[in-house]
């Protein structure tokens, strides 16, 4: 089984109420199930996607803004979310979010990123190119070029869509 990314949009009533069941609890399930279609899984893109960017020289606040978007912050105390027996990143460290604010930050400046210019810059050959990213790159089949543009393309969307409706993002590996 795979370690992947996953990140969901929610409201900050929806994670003030899985942690109040958390505490209510006697196991400390917190009940958090949030909707399919506010979550995202980035596979293993996220250090693949950083690097691309460190390749491309990209501007330090851009590089941040998606250091962000795939890492979080420790400022949201999620601990709640990372005890067994209903631990929801088993296989990584607490789970981390993103606040409102720092959302609707990020998703401006990930808008601004030109990925695909960013992806032109690496070298056309596909195994060079994955050579030159590393992390793995070069196991992925049809070439880094075509896995990363979509990961990145909604990490965008979905920071966009949690910006545009007030919402903060939780990120974990599982």
């Amino acid at each position: 089984m795979a370690v992947t990314q996953q990140l969901a949009r929610v409201p900050a009533e929806y994670l003030a109420a899985c942690r109040q069941s958390a505490g209510a609890s006697p196991d400390g399930d917190h009940g958090w199930d949030p909707p399919e279609a506010d979550t995202l899984d980035l596979d293993w893109a996220p250090n693949l996607l950083r690097r691309v960017c460190e390749l491309a020289d990209l501007d330090e606040a851009y590089t941040r803004a998606l250091r962000q978007a795939t890492d979080g912050d420790a400022a949201i105390d999620l601990a709640f979310l990372g005890i067994p027996p209903h631990d929801i990143a088993p296989f990584d460290a607490t789970p981390t979010a993103l606040s409102e604010a720092r959302v609707a930050r990020v998703a401006d400046l990930l808008d601004q990123i030109d990925f695909p210019a960013i992806l032109a810059g690496l070298p056309r050959n596909e195994r060079k190119a994955a050579r030159l990213i590393g992390h793995g790159a070069s196991e992925i089949i049809g070439g880094p070029r075509a896995y990363l543009r979509p990961h990145f393309e909604a990490l965008r969307v979905f920071y966009r869509g949690a910006a545009q409706r007030g919402l903060l993002v939780v990120l974990w590996w599982d």
